[in-house]
């Protein structure tokens, strides 16, 4: 995949018009509002390809009826109160909840009064790089069979898993540029949306999963991802490489090697993370750039986890 550059929008007005222009272009084209009085709404939004995070806030009473949003849209109260209706169904939302403010492709009316929201909306595609659906390899496409978050610790998995991504991934530019980091952090939120909603996700191995989990395809992974340690994959795409099911494919880690194939990638990385300290010319790179070259967003984690491999922390290393 080619870099997926991040892009930042503000937007704020007290014009019904352009509010609703706005809206309907950045969400749902068939997106209508009612008011029942005067309002103002402030909206801040990060968009990547993969995912898009915002922050938005109005004064009025609004109901919104949107037909099909794409994506899977992910809502976080802050002060707002309201509720959402959806296939016959209407559920309430207030400060502190974390919910889906509709499936995938499924016209929804939301009443939103006073305060602010925060929303992640995830290219679908995502959620196929974490998960499946059925014991076949190419699956379709997972569903979500509820509405609100399994539990409050989960729900609060969600906020923490969303923070983390806005104020370590998105508010470093240098993070900002590198497709790994970005890459890492949809897949990242496509996990904890999989684990907070219910869902039809199948990742428990069948007897063929468990047949095809041999060395052969754990080699096969590994030359994989010997040769494209650069690039942006996932899971799935090795699973690809070596013939077999995403479940197979873990399998085979867990069975031979005692960890994941994504876990066994970050080792990958940190090893070309500490050649390219070694060779680097500290007056032109720096430590974070290189470890966002490679896919670790967090300068702070990229730096316990080199000290634990190499005894120094990195900086010692791109400074000798």
């Amino acid at each position: 995949m080619t870099s997926s550059p991040v892009q930042t929008h503000r937007f704020d007005s007290s014009d019904p018009s352009a509010i609703q222009e706005f809206l309907s272009a950045t969400y749902d084209p068939k997106l209508r509002i009612q008011s029942r009085n005067g309002y103002r709404l402030t909206h801040q939004r990060v968009d990547t390809a993969p995912f898009a995070l915002a922050t938005t806030r109005q004064t009025g009473h609004l109901e919104i009826d949107a037909s099909a949003l794409g994506g899977l849209v992910i809502g976080r109260a802050n002060t707002a109160r309201g509720s959402r209706s959806c296939a016959g169904s209407t559920h309430r939302f207030g400060p502190g909840e974390v919910f889906l403010v509709t499936r995938p492709d499924e016209p929804c009316t939301v009443q939103w009064h006073p305060g602010e929201v925060e929303l992640c909306v995830l290219d679908l595609s995502v959620l196929a790089q974490v998960a499946t659906t059925a014991p076949a390899r190419r699956p379709g496409r997972i569903e979500f069979t509820e509405l609100g978050a399994a539990g409050t610790a989960l729900a609060r998995q969600w906020r923490n898993t969303t923070s983390f991504v806005r104020d370590v991934v998105l508010n470093s530019p240098a993070d900002g540029a590198q497709s790994l980091v970005i890459g890492n952090a949809a897949r990242m939120l496509a996990a904890a949306a999989l684990a907070v909603f219910p869902n039809t996700a199948f990742t428990e191995p069948t007897a063929a999963d468990r047949n095809d989990a041999t060395t052969a395809t754990l080699r096969r992974a590994i030359a994989f991802l010997e040769e494209h340690a650069d690039r942006d994959i996932s899971a799935v795409d090795i699973a690809g490489a070596a013939g077999v099911s995403l479940r197979a494919v873990q399998l085979a880690f867990r069975r031979h090697l005692g960890t994941t194939p994504m876990a066994y990638l970050r080792r990958i990385r940190l090893v070309r993370a500490h050649h390219d300290l070694v060779r680097a010319d500290p007056r032109q790179e720096t430590v974070s750039a290189i470890a966002s070259r490679w896919g670790f967003a967090s300068h702070s984690r990229f730096t316990a986890r080199y000290h634990a491999s190499y005894g120094v922390p990195p900086r010692e290393t791109l400074n000798t």
